[in-house]
């Protein structure tokens, strides 16, 4: 993950300083629980993946964006957690969908009526899998890298695709 899409994920711009750092984890910790949140296990590892990025950093972060890419993020999660036979990674601040996506089309592409920020899943022909993006990044290589190059480069978490068996009482 990359100090962009870190800064993204603890909805952080302009100055960053490691107490910055801090107070923004601290905040998405509460805000992303998994006693919170259905989706917050994965959530959390994308949050401390960010807060590793950028504990010791101090610079300009250059998210000009209002948006709360953490919140669409934790939605995006949550929507394909419910896609039976779906794979979710998240690769730096994007969600991959491949497996079983076929019988899922209709929703994924209805997904922008589901997810806050109106921004939903799109579809990537040469990769052949869905994917969620921040609404304002704007796609430099138009899809020139293959799906190794992104994980080597942003790295991967494959999330578990199972609900949570609650026991009975």
């Amino acid at each position: 993950m990359n100090h962009h899409d870190a800064a993204k994920i603890l909805n952080l711009s302009g100055d960053i300083t490691p107490e910055a750092v801090k107070c923004a984890y601290r905040q998405a910790c509460k805000k992303y629980h998994p006693d919170r949140n259905p989706a917050g296990e994965e959530m959390m590892k994308a949050v401390n993946a960010a807060y590793a990025v950028l504990k010791d950093f101090t610079g300009q972060a250059n998210t000009e964006s209002t948006e709360d890419y953490g919140n669409g993020l934790n939605e995006a999660i949550g929507f394909a957690l419910d896609l039976a036979g779906v794979v979710v990674e998240v690769c730096g601040a994007w969600v991959w969908l491949s497996g079983e996506t076929k019988q899922h089309r209709e929703a994924l592409n209805n997904s922008k009526k589901h997810l806050p920020d109106g921004n939903g899943f799109r579809w990537a022909p040469k990769k052949k899998m869905w994917y969620y993006r921040p609404a304002d990044w704007t796609s430099r290589g138009r899809g020139a890298w293959s799906m190794d190059d992104i994980r080597a480069e942003h790295g991967s978490t494959t999330v578990k695709n199972q609900k949570k068996k609650i026991a009975a009482a």
